[in-house]
């Protein structure tokens, strides 16, 4: 094995785990919603407001955080960010009013950007050899369902014990730290410069201007609006949902209390997430992935009605998480292919950025809509049936999407 190959694997495997762990311990955060709301008397708009916000920060910075890893290098960048979200946790887990909550959050919110997808995939991919460039991508995409898997039930499971979020979180912010020092890894080569005489590479604003003008972009865009709104909804609300019903499992002789079944609820997602990723993916390189979008939403529309419908019971609980875990993040690998598919992979990662940040707006909206209408009506049932609309209508907006490559005459480059 070359150092090229070593290199190449070393950075796989601390990518992944830096996903796993950053990642992880954000999944984490609904087992913390009624504990909260208990602890500060306050409602549960106060901690979803503060989660949301953070998810829309990422969003927000991902674009800016992935053109400093261009310039200055991925592994600085990276490590800067995961201090920034240290930081955030440990203000979280002293927090004794919403004002260091949701500063808290602010600053994890940032310091993910920075340490998540965009950047440490995109220094894989450099680092990689072609032929063995997307499974790398895949393995260590894998790594942020890993982590919800086995995080999120270790922190339930110690909130469960101990009774005390601040201890708990304050654990997760030790745990964080890993993520700093497994930065070194990440370090890479730049992208390589066109050669010369290539075709003129199109500008951003003529990127922009393209995709803004064109309807699949638009229906590409809105729908992935509603990705965010589930997968935050559910991950910060569907725990405190199964405690509010008070429902429990025995197993194996064990007796499992309602918040631990919330936290390893959100860690079977994650768990069946990683083979339904690798699912969609396969789907999308056999059927037209505009098909599998709609696809993948009306089903998740139709896991929701018939977890609503059916008798609410542990078992209802684990099979509904791990039916959702194979329609949960399906849509990334299946969005940013079709963006790359149809515009070229010149400007890709741009407008796949522009893309995400509707999923963030939509994540803000999932994550603090839940804790609004809940606080109004003192239920989830009317955030279950906005969720199901939802998941049809961007089925209905994937469908009609015309998945064909942008035809454009790009002068070549002067010698």
């Amino acid at each position: 094995m070359t150092a090229q190959q070593r290199n190449f694997w070393i950075a796989v495997f601390c990518g992944g785990l830096i996903l796993s762990i950053g990642l992880g311990a954000r999944q984490s955060f609904g087992i913390f919603q009624k504990p909260i709301a208990a602890d500060l008397q306050v409602g549960r708009e106060l901690w979803s407001f503060a989660n949301a916000l953070a998810m829309l920060l990422m969003g927000v910075f991902s674009p800016f955080v992935g053109g400093l890893a261009d310039r200055f290098g991925t592994a600085k960048v990276v490590a800067i960010g995961a201090a920034v979200n240290v930081a955030g946790l440990f203000i979280i887990s002293q927090a004794t009013g919403g004002v260091a909550l949701i500063a808290g959050n602010i600053l994890s919110g940032i310091g993910i950007a920075a340490a998540s997808f965009p950047t440490i995939l995109a220094a894989v991919g450099r680092m990689t050899p072609p032929d063995k460039r997307s499974l790398a991508m895949g393995i260590a995409t894998a790594g942020g369902s890993i982590g919800q898997f086995a995080i999120v039930p270790f922190a339930s499971i110690l909130q469960d014990r101990y009774n005390d979020w601040h201890f708990t979180l304050f654990v997760l912010t030790l745990i964080s730290l890993a993520m700093i020092p497994l930065a070194w890894a990440l370090r890479g080569p730049k992208a390589a410069p066109a050669a010369a005489g290539a075709p003129r590479k199109q500008s951003a604003r003529e990127a922009l201007s393209e995709a803004f003008g064109m309807r699949a972009f638009w229906l590409l865009t809105i729908g992935y609006f509603v990705c965010g709104f589930h997968v935050t909804f559910v991950g910060l609300h569907l725990p405190p949902y199964i405690a509010d019903k008070g429902v429990g499992l025995a197993l194996f002789g064990k007796a499992i209390s309602p918040a631990e079944l919330g936290g390893w609820a959100i860690g079977l997602v994650g768990l069946f997430n990683i083979a339904g990723t690798i699912l969609w993916g396969w789907l999308g390189g056999k059927y037209p992935r505009k098909d599998m979008l709609a696809l993948l939403y009306f089903m998740r529309s139709l896991s929701f009605i018939v977890f609503l419908v059916l008798p609410l019971s542990g078992a209802s609980v684990l099979i509904f998480a791990a039916t959702l875990g194979f329609l949960w993040l399906g849509t990334v690998a299946l969005t940013n292919g079709l963006v790359m598919y149809i515009y070229g992979p010149a400007n890709a990662a741009m407008l796949s950025g522009v893309v995400f940040m509707s999923h963030q707006v939509g994540s803000f909206v999932g994550g603090w809509g839940g804790g609004r209408l809940f606080d109004a009506t003192g239920n989830y049932d009317l955030m279950w049936w906005i969720s199901i609309g939802l998941g049809l209508t961007a089925a209905a907006l994937n469908w009609p999407i015309r998945e064909q490559p942008v035809a454009r005459d790009l002068a070549a480059r002067p010698a």
